[in-house]
């Protein structure tokens, strides 16, 4: 079932667990439950510590647990956990099996102080480079608190499930049979939504922090390289991040990053972090920015606000980078995971067979479009201007698919529903000024990003589109304050490009610090 170069990986692993582990399979008839058996069969013989058995009872097959017999620890993989998920596999196994949790301490001790019982779900798609993160962190915490259980569920194995919950969007996870929250969520995000004094405590900690000499908000590309050309400075660092890794959590492929032929972003995420690690960063996940307060006077100490807590430093590197741009029509919102989405490699499984619409034709949209078209029934392009803006090579591949149409000069007006899910659009033919109407049942928005500034407003100055407006050193209006990445006036929004402007920025601001008084006091 897995070949040799996984079997050899795994068996790698696996000589770092400690305790005995043992994996219950409930089976049914057919091929997937047969691939089940072998894989896991496979496994077994990979230790001595793994046993396999496959007279388990659980509510849906094919699906089994990895457990800790002789204890309450166990996590369940309804389907098989392939394709990204085999990470996910893997880090069960081995943390089931007794090796060490690398989590954040505080963190796990919120973890194994929740109440329970917690019974989680999660609905997630193999080819979701998202759902990874929350499977994880959610069989991280059945393994710190035994009172939580969860269970994996691979939506297309199990497709009567997810049209009964009208799942049109993955990760979903349910608690307790409940819709708890959808989307990229790590650990720190999953019990600040469970423990409502977990944000209190995160804040009272920061504020009790001596200042930076440079501070770093946003942990994306531009974010991790300005904080790894500060830290290699030996100046004092820190690096607060909503989600580290930024937008790159949400690239399927990577192709571009010059030396890297290939990579995928969460891979590239890790590895962004893995470096950020190997130098003296404090780094902070978690916390939102809200307010930046500068410096009254020269050299003084700037203030970042973090909803109730707060940091200072000499200087700020501004590394927020950007989201997903609305269509900002009515429906939108109300339909939002309901059919309306902005990933189509995560959420694209789910519309097998059925008539989806993606919204820009730049090359996200029409990239979107030829991935989509060999996974749904139909697929039709509206473009708002009457080209398309998308590279030649990816235009002619996809004018050469027959599941696919083009509609130019369109401009998208309504999304429609009957309260539940998508069931069409309307858009104005901008020629004519005649309003039409699609059946569809999903549209995927691919009209670029919206930078993440919002709550730089008043403090630094914003361009007419709301970047962080900075010269060639990456230096705002404000002295001591830079900016860098997507969210600034840099042109091409590039992950290259990102890195570049991170490094010019945390250069600028170490040139600032050696020019100005002398550094912050130390801790002691």
């Amino acid at each position: 079932m897995l070949d040799k170069e996984l079997l050899d990986q795994l068996k790698s692993y696996l000589e770092m667990v400690t305790e005995p582990i043992e994996l219950v399979a409930t089976l049914g008839e057919g091929p997937k439950s047969e691939d089940m058996r072998a894989m896991l069969t496979e496994i077994a013989e990979l230790s001595e510590k793994v046993t396999a058995r496959f007279d388990g009872t659980g509510p849906r097959h094919p699906a089994f647990d990895v457990t800790r017999p002789g204890s309450d620890i166990h996590v369940t993989f309804a389907g098989l956990p392939l394709g990204h998920e085999f990470t996910s596999l893997v880090l069960a196994l081995l943390h089931v099996g007794g090796h060490t949790i690398k989590e954040d301490p505080d963190v796990m001790a919120a973890v194994a102080a929740l109440p329970g019982p917690l019974e989680f779900t999660t609905y997630m798609s193999l080819e979701c480079q998202n759902c990874p993160t929350v499977v994880q962190a959610l069989n991280a915490m059945a393994v710190l608190n035994p009172s939580i259980r969860h269970t994996a569920v691979e939506g297309s194995l199990f497709q009567d499930e997810v049209t009964n919950k009208n799942i049109l969007a993955v990760p979903t996870v349910y608690l307790n049979g409940e819709l708890f929250g959808q989307g990229r969520m790590d650990m720190a995000q999953i019990v600040g939504k469970l423990d409502t004094g977990a944000g209190e405590r995160v804040a009272a900690k920061l504020t009790e922090k001596e200042p930076f000499e440079v501070l770093i908000v946003g942990g994306g590309p531009a974010g991790a390289s300005a904080a790894v050309y500060t830290a290699r400075k030996g100046i004092r660092t820190g690096l607060v991040a909503e989600r580290f890794g930024g937008q790159v959590l949400d690239t399927m492929s990577i192709e571009n990053f010059v030396s890297v032929p290939y990579t995928e972003g969460p891979t590239f995420a890790a590895n962004l972090e893995e470096h950020v690690k190997q130098y003296e960063v404090d780094l902070v996940k978690g916390p939102v920015a809200t307010k930046l307060v500068p410096a009254t006077e020269p050299g003084g100490l700037h203030t970042v606000e973090f909803g109730p807590g707060t940091l200072k430093a000499r200087t700020v590197v501004l590394a927020t980078g950007a989201r997903w741009r609305h269509m900002g029509v009515p429906g939108e919102e109300e339909y939002r995971n309901k059919g309306v989405t902005f990933c189509p490699h995560c959420d694209g499984p789910l519309f097998k067979g059925k008539r989806i619409a993606v919204i820009g034709g730049g090359n996200s949209g029409i990239e979107a479009a030829i991935d989509l078209a060999g996974v749904v029934g139909h697929v039709t392009v509206i473009e708002f201007l009457d080209v398309l803006r998308a590279d030649d090579v990816l235009v002619a591949k996809l004018k050469s698919l027959p599941n696919v149409d083009i509609i130019m000069s369109a401009k998208t007006t309504e999304v429609l529903g009957d309260g539940t899910a998508v069931t069409g659009l309307s858009y104005e033919d901008r020629t004519s000024g005649e309003v039409k109407t699609l059946d569809l049942q999903g549209i995927f928005v691919q009209i670029g990003l919206l930078p993440n500034t919002e709550w730089l407003k008043g403090a630094v100055e914003l361009s007419p589109r709301g970047e962080i407006v900075i010269d060639g050193r990456g230096a705002t209006n404000i002295p001591g304050i830079f900016g860098a990445g997507d969210a600034t006036t840099v042109p091409y929004k590039q992950i290259v490009v990102a890195e570049g402007s991170g490094a010019t920025a945390a250069l600028s601001a170490f040139d600032h610090l050696i020019r100005t008084s002398a550094p912050v006091p130390q801790p002691a």
